[in-house]
């Protein structure tokens, strides 16, 4: 019986068929790993699970029965790669659990923004409302989404999912490729200047690389129009945080919605929860994928990679 181990589980917090993994070998499980830990809880196993801890190559030299490291999300930087392909340890990811999750948080964000429901609810719950003269109230103007510009960058999986509920609100949609080969036959492709100047609103769904570090600055959310509203459900790092909350307390663009953070947890002295206007950023702390079907998604999909390599050796 193969010897499991998963060192992060807290990250994917409580799912019920966490049983999946102990059908396949013996599973020991930990809630984290420090990494002065990382060695001692993957000694004499052959399946390692990981989320978010680094698996060095300093790690795995001293793992001689590791054979199959799976990653409890897409990206993998969090694993030596090279080290790993080298000595015959093999690295299975996992993709398309999160999609309808970021997607319904994405707009979750963008109504919010837009609608205000936030004013709306304390107006009411404040006593206002009973004491006004009006059967209604609408001192916080919004806007409908249909006939407005989404501009979504990064248009994979996920942003394919949000262009299509877009849609169905009566947007149009452009994108922008970050790696400059991807095209889409409804939608026209443009260039990031001209998507940031001609969208009422920006989506991010890419990945953080080389090509999107730093994508937006302070000198990108110029060309952005007053009205406009930037979400990030892509990767932090993309949005320049000191550039975004200083292009918010100069009121260049509406407001903006993040869900991931150059540094997770967020730092206390992030800029980002020191604007001059608190309610033009909607921040969350990176759970846009975690709803509970993809949380079990996620997991159903390692149990498969751990199937196929039992299947394969």
């Amino acid at each position: 019986m193969d010897k499991i181990v998963f060192l992060d589980a807290g990250t994917i917090g409580k799912v019920d068929n966490l049983k999946l993994l102990s059908k396949l070998g013996k599973l020991d499980i930990y809630d984290s790993t420090e990494p002065d830990k990382v060695e001692e809880h993957c000694r004499k196993k052959e399946i390692v699970i990981v989320n978010k801890v680094q698996m060095s190559a300093q790690v795995m030299k001293q793992l001689p029965d590791l054979k199959l490291i799976c990653v409890a999300a897409t990206g993998i930087n969090n694993v030596d790669l090279n080290y790993a392909e080298n000595n015959g340890i093999q690295v299975k990811n996992v993709t398309g659990y999160s999609t309808d999750s970021v997607a319904q948080l994405t707009f979750t964000m963008l109504l919010y923004l837009v609608n205000k429901p936030y004013y709306y609810d304390n107006y009411v719950k404040s006593g206002a409302y009973s004491r006004s003269g009006s059967f209604t109230h609408h001192r916080e103007p919004f806007w409908e989404l249909k006939g407005k510009r989404l501009g979504i960058i990064g248009l994979g999986t996920i942003g394919r999912q949000v262009a299509r509920i877009a849609e169905s609100f009566g947007m149009e949609i452009v994108f922008y490729s970050t790696t400059g080969r991807n095209n889409h036959i409804s939608y026209k492709r443009f260039d990031l200047d001209d998507l940031l100047k001609n969208s009422d609103v920006v989506s991010i769904h890419a990945p953080l690389n080389n090509q999107t570090r730093d994508l937006i600055t302070y000198s990108k959310i110029k060309q952005m129009r007053p009205c406009a509203i930037l979400l990030n459900l892509g990767r932090g790092g993309i949005i320049n945080e000191k550039d975004l909350a200083r292009a918010l307390n100069d009121n260049l663009i509406a407001a903006a919605g993040i869900d991931v953070m150059e540094n997770e947890p967020i730092n206390s002295d992030n800029p980002m929860l020191k604007l001059y206007n608190k309610e033009k950023i909607l921040i969350t702390p990176h759970m846009a994928w975690a709803s509970k079907e993809s949380r079990e998604l996620l997991v159903e999909k390692i149990a498969r990679n751990i199937e196929v390599y039992q299947k394969g050796r």
